[in-house]
């Protein structure tokens, strides 16, 4: 058993420890304020709290992917604990990103891939999706609609036999989302709703996510 500040996340019996892939390489263009990785938040930076909430959450290692301003993310944030790569082709799109982020991961370790944009995710959430994952399946955070249907978002865990399957299957700006379309009968959805909110950090109407 593996605790954490704010939850205890059970290893299973067969299940790999998890590594934490936090994507923070985008110029935020449409946000208009920089990369959102150093957008002030808590009295620190978005990648900075982001990074921590994996962690504190029981993910065994975090890998934090930077891009755009890569330096000065690097010089102006603490992620010392943390391993920190770069995706030098980062306007390309979040393929590129989420392969570096699984290529920096421990071999023999699942991927819990995250979004630097989502202020809202909280360690009690990463918690539950941890403890909530089967060997060989991917595990999705989920929010229901206006109807009550759920609806996957961010974080997803990527079991380690399907990791690079998963990074093979990435292109362009799609990230996972083209293998988790092709392998929907291997997706369990988790209601987080109650913990935390999965709403992205997109436009300037949004920045009230950043007052929590």
């Amino acid at each position: 058993m593996e605790a954490r500040a704010y939850g205890v996340f059970m290893t299973q019996s067969g299940t790999a420890p998890i590594t934490g892939v936090l994507l923070a390489a985008g110029a935020g263009t449409r946000l208009g304020r920089g990369p959102k990785a150093v957008l002030p938040f808590r009295g620190r930076t978005l990648v900075e709290v982001v990074a921590d909430t994996l962690f504190d959450g029981g993910c065994r290692e975090v890998v934090v992917v930077l891009g755009a301003e890569a330096e000065r993310i690097r010089n102006s944030t603490d992620l010392g604990r943390y391993t920190v790569v770069e995706n030098t082709a980062w306007a390309k799109g979040m393929a590129g990103s989420f392969r570096t982020g699984i290529e920096a991961a421990s071999q023999g370790n699942s991927i819990m891939v995250a979004l630097v944009d989502q202020p809202g995710l909280t360690p009690t959430a990463v918690s539950r999706l941890l403890g909530s994952h089967r060997p060989g399946r991917i595990t999705a955070a989920a929010y229901p609609d206006d109807s009550g249907q759920l609806k996957r978002r961010h974080p997803v865990i990527i079991d380690v036999g399907l990791r690079d399957e998963a990074a093979a299957a990435a292109s362009g700006d799609t990230g996972a989302r083209s293998f988790l379309k092709a392998h929907p009968g291997l997706v369990d959805l988790v209601d987080c709703s109650d913990l935390c909110s999965g709403e992205d950090l997109d436009t300037k109407d949004q920045l009230h996510l950043l007052e929590g």
